[in-house]
């Protein structure tokens, strides 16, 4: 069970649809409330209007109609404290647009399960590991 008190809801961002039921299943196994997209643009739209139910998003970066740098930019106009991790299957990766922005973590995918919680459990959450 989360102990964290501050996280509420995890926002999951993925354009691959087989990444988004793994990382959701995964999450929800462990009791964390997850609300999955494969579109960035309608994960943004809902976190406009339902912003205060997260604690942390995480979001690939590489994805048609809105980068996740992008989304992490206007996420963060409208919550600057919100936690968010980005992940990518690539290794290099231009931080530069990111223009200050702080990230919480970085998950590079692929990713075992154990190493999932593993990141989750030292940067934001206690996470009991099986």
């Amino acid at each position: 069970m989360p102990i964290s008190t501050k996280l509420k809801s995890i926002l999951l961002v993925d354009d691959e649809f087989d990444i988004v039921n793994l990382f959701k299943d995964l999450l929800e196994n462990k009791n964390y409330e997850v609300i999955a997209f494969t579109n960035p643009l309608e994960a943004l739209e809902h976190y406009k209007t339902n912003c205060n139910q997260y604690g942390l998003v995480i979001s690939d970066i590489r994805m048609p109609g809105m980068t996740g740098f992008d989304l992490l930019k206007n996420i963060k106009k409208i919550d600057a404290t919100i936690s968010f991790f980005l992940m990518s299957a690539y290794d290099v990766i231009d931080y530069s647009e990111l223009e200050g922005i702080k990230i919480d973590g970085f998950i590079q995918k692929p990713i075992r399960i154990k190493e999932l919680l593993s990141i989750l459990e030292k940067h934001l959450i206690n996470i009991p590991i099986s």
